[in-house]
């Protein structure tokens, strides 16, 4: 009997969790194990901000669904990982033990990076349900005394697409209200110009996106390195390509949202030779551990090197087709452990990011994420909105439901030449 236990319950973690229960032998136990009690879909935190969904609208009670697929399911967190005698002890001090163990706790939210950043203190995220409620309530305030909002990403952040989301999104609600004119609208980002989101562009990203915002007089910033946040003030310093530091800002605001840089989780970036000086797993190409063959990676906790060098660092993403391919390898290639095989199966890593924008919404779509691609495009229209919308009731349904991947995804994405994995060189 094989038991695995996966950390995390998140986008790759329940995906993770309901393929594993789907496809290892009809004796192995799968466990899951996550800080919470609720699946959160993220993608809709944007919205959540903006008051056009409630919490309750995105979140799941975990042991519900879990349970009705006989997956074990605790919500004490791990405090610590013992990789040689295969032990871990949960937050409540208890211990369980594994054959295999699968990570997908995603980030920890590096708000310590910048003085005063972070919900806590003069700044909006958009990255749990709770920031995003929290969000919602300065925009509120926001409503009834406009002002200067700033939107971005901080140095070292990894994932750009939200924050344009809410960006856009943020534009077109205010013009609905008809506030548009009192918020003067500035986009303070690492990347090194707009469209970059961390995969040196996609198709023509950055013409594209400098065209919407200068459509919606949106300002921006690039190469922008935040020293710390005041109350009512960022200050930035703006690179030059040689990362010199060619202007400083001292940028007023009523409300801002930005996204900070992630590390790893505290318990996992504890386990010697597990993690890079981040905190994130280190990998090889099948989402094995490089130091722990038993121990698997999948999501934003796995260390991917950043796509080039900027003046300011910025991460890779990891969209959530691009974990879902991971998921499907990680099966796949215990799969073949179980039975004392090679593993064969590496991720796509393809970078799907469906991005809605109020009125209509952005597609980028790099197959591979890694340069030179087979296919690089960007796409804008209203179909986009409607598929962010599909996305989401699709997702919450394969949660419910108990499945990683119905039929049709599998045909219908095969059918354009998007597929979850590759066979690895033998």
């Amino acid at each position: 009997m094989t038991k695995v236990v996966v950390i995390g319950a998140g986008l790759g973690g329940v995906s993770a969790a309901f393929e594993l229960k789907q496809r290892l032998p009809a004796d192995s136990e799968v466990m899951v194990i996550n800080e919470r009690p609720d699946f959160q879909f993220v993608p809709s935190n944007p919205w959540v901000a903006l008051g056009e969904r409630k919490t309750k609208d995105i979140c799941l009670p975990l042991d519900t669904y879990l349970s009705k697929r006989k997956i074990a399911f605790s919500a004490a967190g791990v405090s610590a990982i013992d990789p040689d005698n295969k032990l871990l002890t949960l937050g409540d001090g208890t211990q369980q033990s594994y054959d295999y163990l699968v990570i997908c706790t995603g980030p920890k939210l590096n708000f310590d990076a910048i003085p005063g950043s972070g919900p806590h203190n003069f700044t909006q995220s958009i990255c749990t349900a709770e920031h995003a409620e929290k969000a919602f309530e300065a925009y509120q305030q926001l409503q009834q005394s406009p002002g200067p909002v700033i939107v971005g990403a901080f140095q070292g952040a990894s994932c750009f697409g939200p924050a344009y989301e809410y960006l856009f999104s943020l534009d077109s609600a205010l013009r609905a209200a008809k506030i548009r004119q009192k918020v003067p609208l500035l986009f303070v980002t690492s990347e090194p110009y707009i469209g970059h989101m961390g995969l040196g562009g996609v198709g023509d990203s950055k013409g594209l996106m400098e065209h919407e915002c200068r459509k919606r007089d949106i300002k921006w910033i690039c190469n922008a390195k935040t020293v710390k946040v005041d109350d009512g003030v960022m200050h930035v310093e703006e690179l030059n390509r040689k990362g010199e530091v060619e202007f400083t800002h001292e940028l007023p605001f009523k409300m801002s949202m930005m996204l900070p840089p992630f590390k790893g989780s505290p318990a996992i970036a504890a386990v010697p030779k597990l993690c890079n000086d981040k905190g994130f797993v280190l990998t090889d190409t099948y989402q094995r551990s490089v130091a722990y063959p038993d121990i698997y990676a999948a999501g934003v906790c796995v260390a991917l090197p950043p796509m080039e060098a900027t003046p300011v660092p910025v991460g890779v993403p990891k969209t959530g087709f691009m974990i879902e391919s991971m998921t499907t390898a990680i099966v796949d290639n215990m799969l073949s452990a179980i039975k004392g095989e090679a593993p064969k199966t590496i991720p796509t890593l393809n970078a799907i990011c469906l991005a809605d924008m109020g009125d209509k919404g952005a597609a980028f779509v790099a197959l591979p994420q890694n340069p030179p691609r087979n296919a690089n495009w960007t796409s804008m229209g209203k179909w986009v909105h409607l598929a962010k919308i599909a996305f989401e009731k699709y997702f919450m349904y394969k949660v419910r439901r108990g499945t990683s991947e119905p039929i049709y995804e599998k045909y219908v994405l095969g059918a354009v030449g998007i597929h979850r994995t590759e066979k690895g060189d033998d």
